[in-house]
């Protein structure tokens, strides 16, 4: 079973993904938290598999929250999809620098939010190709200067070549395509690119791609 947290400042959006969810046979809300302070404490009582965290709560903002779960070695298996009102929230950039897995907007198709947790525990792109460019292009125009790329040096010709490819937002399909390898030979190499840098999901790769030079704004296409 795949135990979500639910940690959000509305009652009725706790009740209606509570109750979504809940009806899934392979998914469980473990409990819920009003504000960032509780989320924090819930986590770490019921250690869920993924959090759904709203980014604008009392105590303690969604973000810092995340912050302080991803900071948590304790917590590193625990995944945080962020929930906002706007599909290109200015807090949402942050959050994906903090170690969220990735993000939602609260009126997001019911299937989608499924799909979403359920891609984010399997380690999958938790965003659709289209959404991810989006995300990655406004991303790219806020980025600050690339950081010194000696990290990459772990990595082989070929994962620097693939995690380049995820940092310009294909999915692992694309990837292989791309490539002309396998969608499981293209998924292994995202796998093994993740570990040797310590990045917690896809969403980070991207965001190290960026940040170490590897992939530049306006390669874009």
């Amino acid at each position: 079973m795949i135990r979500v947290l639910l940690a959000d400042d509305q009652a009725l959006v706790r009740a209606g993904f509570g109750a979504l969810l809940d009806a899934q046979p392979d998914v469980e809300v473990a409990g819920e938290a009003a504000d960032g302070e509780e989320a924090l404490r819930r986590v770490r009582e019921l250690r869920p598999d993924v959090v759904l965290m709203d980014i604008r709560m009392p105590a303690l903002d969604g973000l810092a929250a995340t912050r302080r779960i991803t900071g948590d070695a304790g917590l590193g298996d625990v995944k945080v999809i962020m929930l906002t009102t706007f599909e290109l929230d200015e807090y949402v950039f942050e959050a994906i620098r903090a170690g969220a897995s990735g993000f939602l907007v609260k009126d997001t198709e019911p299937e989608e939010l499924v799909r979403a947790v359920r891609a984010v525990v399997g380690g999958d792109a938790l965003l659709s190709p289209g959404v991810t460019r989006r995300l990655i292009a406004e991303f790219a125009a806020r980025s600050k200067e690339p950081a010194a790329a000696g990290a990459l040096a772990r990595l082989t010709e070929r994962e620097r070549e693939v995690m380049a490819l995820v940092g310009i937002g294909l999915s692992n399909d694309e990837i292989a395509r791309r490539l002309v390898v396998s969608p499981l030979t293209a998924k292994t190499h995202v796998s093994r690119t993740m570990v040797k840098l310590g990045a917690r999901d896809r969403a980070q790769l991207v965001v190290l791609a960026y940040e170490s030079g590897l992939v530049r704004p306006g390669w874009l296409g």
